[in-house]
């Protein structure tokens, strides 16, 4: 099992460093927001949460993919929770956007960027975590997309976030006194 993960450390080098860095300009982000008067704490849970928690899945498949793992069952077990904690914070993600209505009215490319790419991306995680038993070669990179996946859905949230704080805070300015 070993011997294949060996080709995959390049990868989860450069996917978890940049998840890793990615997560703290997050932060800088979520700085920013507190100094615009449209964005609410509702808001910030339903949009930037989604956000730090799919870097940090990418950051914790990077780091626990850099193990090593002594059996098959070591890697199942950890693609199955991967997908489980992201599915169930994908229910709880689905639950706060429609909370967050009074501050922003969520459009389909919302609901597609962050429940229904997100959620592909963690059964694509669980299906591996099965495949991983039969088609080993084929699992690791099911996880790989996946991972790649949740890193580039992250950056487009993050993008997304960045550019409606940027357009509210300069409406904010512009209806001021």
């Amino acid at each position: 099992m070993d011997s294949l993960l060996s080709g995959w450390e390049s990868f989860y080098v450069i996917v978890g460093s940049s998840a890793g860095g990615l997560t703290g300009l997050t932060f800088v982000v979520i700085a920013l927001a507190a100094d615009s008067r449209k964005a609410g704490a509702a808001g910030l849970r339903a949009f930037v949460t989604p956000i730090v928690l799919h870097f940090g899945q990418v950051l914790a498949l990077a780091a626990f993919l850099s193990m090593p793992h002594p059996s098959t069952l070591a890697l199942s077990i950890g693609f199955t929770a991967a997908g489980i904690v992201g599915l169930v914070w994908s229910g709880v993600i689905l639950a706060n956007i429609p909370r967050n209505s009074t501050e922003y009215q969520p459009v389909w490319e919302d609901w597609l960027w962050n429940v229904i790419l997100p959620v592909i991306a963690y059964l694509l995680m669980i299906a591996a975590a099965y495949a991983l038993w039969h088609h080993t070669a084929a699992a690791l990179y099911m996880v790989g997309g996946a991972t790649l996946g949740l890193l580039f859905i992250g950056i487009h949230n993050a993008w997304d976030i960045a550019v409606w704080m940027t357009l509210a805070r300069n409406q904010a300015r512009k209806g001021a006194p």
